[in-house]
This record gives C-alpha cells, sequence and structure tokens, in this order.
C-alpha cells in the first residue's frame, strides 16, 4: 500500500485532546455494541436486535444488528486504542446519522422522548475525531512514527 496514504490515514498532530475523547466515547461505543453483538448490559443480542431492526424497516434485521452492533463495538476498540481512529470514525459517525434518521430524529431533540440529542454528541465527537486524529498517545502515532 501506499506509504503516503498510510501516513495521511494515521499521521496526527492533536495532542491529549484526542485521548480524553476518544476513551471515555470508544467505551461507551464497545458497550451499546456489546448490547447488540453479544447481550451484555441488558441487550438483546443479534437475533433480538435484528428483530427490532427488522420491525423498523431494517431490513434483513440480522445482518444490520451486525453491522450496526460490530461498528460500534469493534469501533469502539479502535477509539480506545488509538489504532485506525479515522476510519473508525467514519463508521461510527455513519452509524450515528443512521440511528439519528431511522430511531431518534421523529422523537425530537432530548433523551427523555428518545430523541437524538446523544446520537448527535456522539456524532459530533467522532467527526471531531476524524479531522483530529488520534492524537499523540496512540498506536497511529506510534505507526506513523515508523514509516
Amino acid at each position: 500500500m501506499n506509504a503516503s496514504l498510510i501516513r495521511t490515514v494515521l499521521h496526527s498532530n492533536a495532542g491529549i485532546a484526542s485521548l480524553i475523547l476518544r476513551l471515555p466515547v470508544g467505551i461507551i461505543f464497545m458497550a451499546h455494541g456489546a448490547q447488540k453483538l453479544f447481550g451484555m448490559f441488558g441487550g438483546y443480542g443479534l437475533e433480538g436486535t435484528g428483530q427490532w431492526m427488522a420491525s423498523m424497516g431494517m431490513e434483513p434485521g440480522y445482518l444490520m444488528a451486525l453491522l450496526a452492533g460490530s461498528a460500534e463495538f469493534f469501533g469502539g476498540l479502535a477509539l480506545v486504542i488509538g489504532l485506525l481512529v479515522r476510519p473508525a470514525s467514519v463508521a461510527l459517525a455513519f452509524t450515528m446519522l443512521i440511528a439519528i434518521v431511522t430511531v431518534h430524529f421523529s422523537n425530537g431533540l432530548f433523551m427523555a422522548s428518545n430523541g437524538y440529542e446523544y446520537a448527535l454528541s456522539l456524532l459530533a465527537v467522532t467527526v471531531s475525531l476524524f479531522f483530529s486524529g488520534a492524537g499523540s498517545y496512540s498506536v497511529d502515532k506510534v505507526i506513523a512514527d515508523k514509516i
């Protein structure tokens, strides 16, 4: 693969601020993904989440649950360790955009009515991380410095 492209994807001039965003948001995404994939933390697992997604018109439900859960769990893991943060941020931002449009937007802004404020906050963080990169304290930085 082109070393210049790899450097562009991994390089970041951001300092500790990216780490401060990455860690809690990555943990949150991992937990939500674990609910969808493994039924942890009171989640319904792939079968239950897939049925719910299918009932909302997102077909095939099982595949949609697998995609959303994988993006959240593995994307969150990528944020936590600081590996491939930009690609992970794109996947997570897209997942949040879909959640806002299909689930939350019709309920208004506020979380109390299952609105989109929380998903919008996560969308904002992932877009920010896409532009800033992983920062100084990341696996991306270590790899970029070796290329």
